[in-house]
């Protein structure tokens, strides 16, 4: 459906391929790998997103004269899953009002708690110019297809204020982590510890060599249908003791990213007697390292910590990565010296009553989070000097 408002045209697309590869990846460039077109397009036809997923694609395509100028990643959404953003109790409120919250309209990486770009704009763009137009729109679009409210999750600070100042209620929320201060080596970097800390750390990366096992990463053309396979084999065991289910991503999704963007995944194994154990999937590009995906065969002690966190601060050191995202949640993290960060997510929801309780609640939860954020930043393992 293409609508028109003076300067600006939308059209919302119900499959990434209805925009194509040339016009999504022109309008990306520069933004990370999750924002490009062969990690979006391996979601859709995988079945990861759209069927029966509860994500279906609904890409914003923004035009200026008849000219692409703006893509902004839509998805409906009949549940609140894979966003990590939690509206649990949103959504209960609106069923105790006998509302449908369901379905919903959300901007967001499907599965991915990573701030990135979500309106991503030709230079030529005034964005103050287009977000009052674009807030607009999408706001009649509830309308039209029944929708309760829109959800902009994971956003760039800068941009979650200007969302803010256009009654998209601004949420904060608290990740941890890692930045590169310039380190020479692992070593150099826990130089910067207390000595209770950094003894601890060195604790329990010896315990995971002392049980025999070998930690190697691979990244590039080294990522071979095999090394893929094995990948799969521990993340959906993992997700099947832990939560009952294979995991939201099929494995026809990880084939497609390890041969499409190879260059931006980097992949740990952990290997007992040669044989592997475990392994962690990481994305990255110049500007940061992700690390996203986990599993493993067989439980051992600090494993997990070796080859999520130490392996990908080392690779960040070695390539000179200014910052490593391990995932989202996690105070373990603060320990080994991941730093408490706000990540913002913005929210505006259709009927007035509702939008105006949220807010009210955002408010008293935004404060009780900065709260945490402080409390955690006390616990950080560095000498007082260095903080």
């Amino acid at each position: 459906m293409s609508l028109s408002n003076s300067k600006y045209t939308f059209k919302f697309n119900t499959s990434i391929e209805k925009i194509g590869q040339t016009v999504w990846d022109d309008l990306a460039n520069g933004n990370s790998p999750f924002c490009q077109y062969s990690f979006l397009h391996a979601l859709e036809t995988s079945g990861s997103v759209g069927g029966k997923s509860g994500w279906q694609p609904f890409h914003l395509l923004i035009y200026q004269n008849s000219e692409p100028v703006g893509i902004l990643p839509l998805y409906k959404k009949n549940h609140s899953y894979g966003e990590y953003v939690f509206d649990f109790a949103w959504a209960n409120t609106y069923r105790q009002y006998g509302v449908n919250y369901y379905p919903k309209l959300v901007t967001a990486i499907p599965f991915t708690p990573v701030t990135g770009a979500r309106l991503m704009l030709d230079i030529k763009v005034d964005k103050q110019q287009l977000l009052p137009v674009l807030c607009k729109e999408i706001m009649a679009q509830l309308a039209v297809y029944g929708m309760s409210s829109m959800h902009w999750l994971f956003v760039e600070q800068d941009m979650s204020q200007l969302l803010h100042e256009h009654s998209q209620v601004q949420r904060h929320a608290v990740q941890f982590q890692w930045f590169n201060r310039q380190y020479s080596s692992f070593e150099d970097y826990l130089t910067y510890f207390n000595s209770r800390k950094r003894k601890s750390v060195k604790k329990e990366r010896l315990k995971v060599t002392t049980q025999g096992i070998k930690v190697v990463r691979l990244h590039g053309e080294d990522l071979t249908s095999e090394k893929m396979h094995f990948f799969y084999d521990c993340y959906k065991q993992t997700y099947l003791k832990r939560s009952g289910h294979d995991g939201y991503l099929t494995e026809a999704f990880f084939q497609q990213i390890f041969r499409d963007l190879h260059h931006n995944l980097m992949l740990v194994i952990a290997l007992k007697d040669n044989q592997p154990i475990a392994s962690a999937l990481f994305v990255f590009d110049q500007n940061q390292l992700c690390g996203r995906y986990w599993g493993a065969l067989e439980d051992i002690d600090n494993l997990h910590f070796e080859c999520c966190y130490y392996q990908g601060i080392e690779f960040c050191i070695e390539r000179n990565i200014a910052k490593f995202n391990p995932g989202t949640q996690g105070e373990h993290k603060i320990l080994r010296g991941f730093e408490p960060i706000y990540c913002y997510s913005n929210h505006s929801l259709k009927e007035l009553a509702f939008h105006e309780a949220v807010e009210r609640f955002i408010e008293q939860e935004n404060t009780q989070i900065e709260e945490y954020k402080n409390n955690a930043e006390k616990l950080l393992p560095f000498k007082r000097s260095e903080l």
